[in-house]
């Protein structure tokens, strides 16, 4: 059993189980399972990419503006590289322990860390009411972000990585990167900075994952988790920016694909959230990735439509930038490694994850930092 083989203990390994854990567990006591220690961060707004539409609509047009990022700050001494990172469907810097952990991890390993709210997230929906585009708009934030944090002393490559729709962000800023080119000269980073991604459980076909989620009896469950965290969400953004909102869309708002119905999809100008579902799903995106890419995927995870699994090994399989590390357990962004998995990987602790992309990215320094410097 090497590195990246994945052992969960026995009472976790079902996918359903071991998501519900990692949930409730992990929250409270995660602080338990690390010795390291929280960086010192450096508080940065950030110029995202402009909230462009395809609409030509007044709503539109002032969705074009830059959207100004919320993020956190932390070089260590001789950083080898730095990563960039978000996080999933709903919560902010504040409440998410993964990004916690990860910062943590990261930043005693030698990397820089670069952690920020996405739109309409954390601190960023303070400072703007432009809402989300699934990656359409996220995945230049990141490149942008990158750019911003090099001027800042972060040194390339830049590594993206999150998890769940963070992680669909994440692939989406590869895509991103790879057009750096047409940018023009002022934005400060080249593209043989950015080092590529690392994600984890990444949402991939939101059409299937969500028809999946609001059929299967727990799934039901976790939708409605999630979109009343949305609703709340729009709320807070409506009352920061109250004339950005209508309050009466937001109270129609039940499920993940009414917040999205009601209050997204007009901005961006389509005409079905079938329409931007599949236009903002990464699985069509990953032949075309150029950059080195790791997947981490449970096929057990109870979130996502299981049918995806061939179809994410096929369109991975003909990419040699794309390593996929596909895992019979793990469930959703869980992967809690038994102790006898922990010791084989020689892992300071319980969190495979997370281990195995600060391992992967290191291991792609070597190769990419000569070029990245020059």
């Amino acid at each position: 059993m090497g590195p990246m083989a994945y052992n969960p203990p026995w009472l976790l390994r079902n996918g359903l189980l071991m998501t519900i854990y990692t949930a409730s567990w992990a929250s409270r006591h995660w602080q338990r399972t690390t010795t390291v220690v929280e960086p010192f961060y450096q508080e940065k707004i950030f110029v995202g990419a402009g909230g462009a539409s395809r609409s030509l609509s007044a709503s539109a047009k002032a969705e074009r503006r830059a959207v100004p990022i919320f993020g956190l700050v932390a070089i260590p001494e001789n950083a080898h590289s730095t990563i960039i990172a978000t996080y999933g469907i709903t919560g902010s810097l504040e409440n998410q322990w993964n990004m916690q952990l990860l910062g943590r991890k990261a930043f005693a390993r030698g990397y820089g860390v670069v952690l920020f709210d996405w739109r309409a997230h954390g601190r960023t929906a303070q400072l703007s009411a432009t809402l989300t585009s699934d990656g359409l708009y996220e995945g230049e934030d990141f490149v942008r972000i990158a750019a911003q944090a090099k001027a800042m002393g972060c040194p390339a490559p830049f590594w993206f990585t999150s998890f769940s729709l963070g992680g669909q962000l994440a692939l989406w800023a590869v895509k991103a990167g790879q057009t750096l080119a047409t940018w023009g000269p002022d934005i400060g980073i080249k593209e043989s900075e950015i080092g590529g991604s690392a994600v984890i459980c990444p949402n991939l076909d939101s059409n299937r994952s969500l028809s999946y989620l609001v059929q299967d009896p727990w799934g039901k469950y976790l939708e409605k988790t999630i979109a009343r965290e949305l609703k709340k969400l729009a709320w807070q953004i409506h009352a920061a920016h109250p004339e950005s909102i209508d309050p009466e869309a937001i109270a129609r708002v039940n499920t993940v694909w009414g917040f999205d119905r009601e209050l997204v999809i007009e901005r961006l100008g389509f005409g079905s959230v079938e329409e931007y579902y599949q236009a903002s799903s990464p699985l069509y995106l990953l032949p075309h990735l150029q950059k080195p890419t790791l997947i981490l995927y449970a096929a057990d995870d109870p979130m996502f439509d299981p049918t995806i699994v061939p179809d994410l090994q096929a369109a991975c399989a003909g990419n040699r930038a794309i390593e996929l590390v596909l895992t019979s357990h793990g469930g959703h962004v869980g992967y809690i490694s038994s102790i006898p998995c922990q010791r084989q990987a020689q892992d300071p602790d319980c969190w495979w994850a997370w281990n195995r992309v600060l391992d992967w990215c290191q291991s792609k320094v070597k190769f990419l930092r000569p070029a990245a410097v020059h």
